[in-house]
């Protein structure tokens, strides 16, 4: 994919994608990671696609600033465990647990890693419920599942019946977590964006739009919360 930079401080970089379906100019700067997108028609001229980059630098760099920066989980953090607003806290305790409004976390070694295993350990428990109980409302059976620190999307369904999730969703309110696993749950049946499949989803999970709604405004902020230095 090719790309340009508009100088600056800092200096921002802009990833060209060429649509056979594109029409005109389209700027998008992802919620999830900032990263900007220009798609341009198959026939543009690249010259004309950089003067419109330039003329858009005010609006890139308004959307840029407007994003949560992140932050290195450490002690004092506050952080969401589902839906709740909890401090991270060291104790003395031999594994991660909540207490009252507190994370409490073992005192020695790194608090990110042990925050991080322990919003794992907890995605893949809440997960398997909402999972093994939609399934069985459809008469379905899945194969596997499987947790990742994914950006490009919240959950997968293989036509193997393989399901992947983020396991940040454990983050959000659990309504949040129960429409995706609903939704993936739902692709054992259709695997496809259709009427029908979407009618699945609402027998699975009535208030489901509204909670697509939530993910897509505030789905971006999951991701602001950083537990290992790389």
């Amino acid at each position: 994919m090719e790309s340009t930079e508009l100088p600056g401080n800092p200096p921002v970089t802009v990833a060209l994608r060429r649509s056979a379906r594109a029409r005109r100019f389209s700027l998008r700067v992802s919620r999830l990671d900032g990263r900007v997108t220009l798609t341009v028609p198959v026939r543009a001229r690249m010259g004309d696609a950089l003067d419109f980059v330039r003329m858009q630098e005010g609006w890139i760099r308004r959307h840029l600033a407007a994003m949560p920066t992140c932050e290195m989980v450490s002690p004092g953090s506050v952080i969401p465990v589902e839906g709740r607003m909890l401090r991270v806290t060291p104790a003395d305790v031999r594994v991660a647990t909540i207490g009252g409004d507190a994370l409490l976390i073992p005192g020695r070694g790194a608090p990110g890693p042990r925050v991080a295993g322990f919003l794992r350990a907890l995605a893949r428990d809440r997960l398997a419920q909402a999972c093994d109980r939609h399934a069985a409302d459809l008469g379905k059976r899945y194969t596997t599942l499987a947790l990742r620190d994914t950006r490009s999307r919240w959950g997968s369904c293989s036509d193997g019946g393989r399901l992947m999730f983020s396991w940040r969703l454990v983050m959000a309110p659990p309504e949040i977590l129960d429409y995706v696993a609903a939704h993936e749950v739902a692709h054992l049946v259709e695997m496809n964006h259709s009427p029908a499949f979407w009618a699945v989803v609402k027998r699975l999970c009535p208030d489901w739009m509204g909670h697509r709604t939530w993910l897509r405004a505030e789905g971006h902020r999951l991701h602001q919360y950083v537990f290992a230095s790389t």
